[in-house]
Parts: structure tokens; sequence; C-alpha cells
């Protein structure tokens, strides 16, 4: 007698659920970090190596992780989750409508500080955290072609 296969996949129409309560969710959401996280830490560190110097804090609209004041260019590290990234952004499965205002929103803002930042003589580089973790030299020589003249 052969017994009958049983499958280890759960089936379609059961939803997985947070192991946490809301309140314990909301509370690790609330220590992600703004500023100095891994990826902006990495690049930063990367970039003093490389001989560039560059400001911090800025009441730029934004609120830019890195400045370069003379060259006038902002630079904003931006985290694939909060930021929305076409190959790496990862939709909630719970609280969905949520979600999906609140990252649709972060890309829209995203999006009017970079065109505001351009029209006062700005120049703008986003660069996403994957990018930074994959190739840390790749990152530094965007910036650097950014403020460096280029020797033809």
């Amino acid at each position: 007698m052969t017994m009958p296969r049983t499958s280890s996949r759960r089936p379609r129409s059961v939803r997985h659920t947070d192991v946490m309560t809301p309140e314990q969710r909301s509370r690790c959401m609330s220590l992600i970090r703004a500023k100095n996280t891994g990826p902006e830490l990495l690049l930063r560190k990367a970039l003093w190596a490389d001989g560039l110097r560059f400001r911090l804090k800025s009441s730029l609209l934004g609120r830019p992780d890195i400045v370069f004041l003379g060259k006038r260019l902002a630079i904003f590290v931006d985290g694939c989750f909060w930021h929305g990234c076409p190959h790496h952004g990862v939709r909630p499965k719970t609280n969905r409508d949520f979600w999906r205002k609140k990252l649709s929103a972060n890309i829209s803002r995203d999006a009017r500080v970079t065109e505001r930042l351009r029209a006062d003589g700005w120049h703008v580089l986003r660069i996403w955290e994957h990018e930074i973790e994959a190739n840390i030299a790749d990152a530094v020589a965007k910036v650097s072609a950014a403020i460096r003249p280029q020797v033809s």
C-alpha cells in the first residue's frame, strides 16, 4: 500500500501573518535609522579614503546624506525598501494599502526634492543601498565623476 503524497507547501489561500503584535512591529519599525545607516557609513568612509571631503549636516531641501557645498552636489543614499527600489523594493504583505500609499509618497517626494534642487542649481545623485553594498568602488567613481573635472 502506498501512502498518498503530502505537499510541504502551504495552500495559496493561507495568508502569512506577522509573527509580532502590532505594538511589537511598531517598535521594531521605529528603531530603523534614518541617518548613519550601514550603506551611508560605507560610502562616507570610502569617499573619505579617496580624498573627497564633504559635509553631513545641511539645511538643503530633502536633507541630503552627503553634501559637497563648493560643487553644489547633493547625494542621497536611498534604501531599497523605503524608496521603492525597482529591483529590491518589496512591499509588505500585511496592511497593503497603508504601505502602498506610504512608499508611493516617498517616491513622489524624492522626485520633487530632486527636481527642486536641480532647479536651484544643484547636481543631485541618488545611490541605491544595493549599489553601495554590491560595488563600493563604482559608487565612489560615480561621486568622483560628478565633482572632479573630466580631463580629456
